[in-house]
């Protein structure tokens, strides 16, 4: 594995840090006016999730962590489980769905996903950026309002709400940002 020096590391890189995987959310290069350089550094465990705040100095060395990116196919739901296909291998996995944590009711049958390995095993999931879903419910629009940007909430096809503007009604299809959990347009 290679070394990096501790003001190399930037956003989204993955290093080996006390034992363990983590991913840099934040980075902020510090040069104090006395003493050595440093790069303070937000960190987030890959396996748990915990936070950590650290300070590398420039003349220190970090492990920096290859990880493979993998395409794989979701397939379905199977209990608490979820189902996923190698898109080479054609080998099936199956991932807890408290792992995948609530974007998973954004997974639809076939949906390409991208899984983040390290030594075979999956560390982190990436979905689309958007998906388009159609609404089955939306409050009546109330005369009142004004056409500045109001929104009233909406439930989607997945049973996720969703906040929409007032025009749009039951039965559209829209794209929602999966990151944010957002509208963003009408569907084409």
């Amino acid at each position: 594995m290679p070394k990096i020096n501790g003001n190399q590391i930037a956003p989204g890189a993955v290093i080996e840090h006390d034992g363990g995987l983590w991913v840099a959310v934040k980075t902020n290069a510090v040069k104090p006016g006395k003493g050595g350089a440093f790069n303070q550094v937000e960190l987030k465990n890959l396996i748990d999730g915990r936070k950590l705040n650290e300070r590398f100095r420039s003349d220190a060395t970090v492990e920096a962590i290859d990880l493979e990116l993998k395409d794989f196919s979701f397939l379905y739901a199977q209990g608490e489980s979820l189902v996923f296909m190698d898109l080479e291998s054609y080998e099936q996995i199956e991932l807890a769905s408290d792992w995948v944590g609530e974007r998973a009711a954004f997974l639809q049958d076939g949906m390409k996903v991208t899984l983040q390995m390290h030594e075979a095993r999956p560390i982190s999931i990436k979905l689309p950026a958007y998906v388009t879903l159609q609404i089955v419910e939306a409050d009546p629009v109330v005369r009142s309002q004004t056409a500045t940007s109001s929104y009233k909430p909406a439930k989607l096809e997945n049973g996720l709400r969703v906040l929409v503007p007032v025009f749009i009604e039951a039965g559209e299809r829209i794209v929602v940002d999966t990151n944010e959990v957002t509208y963003m347009r009408r569907a084409d």
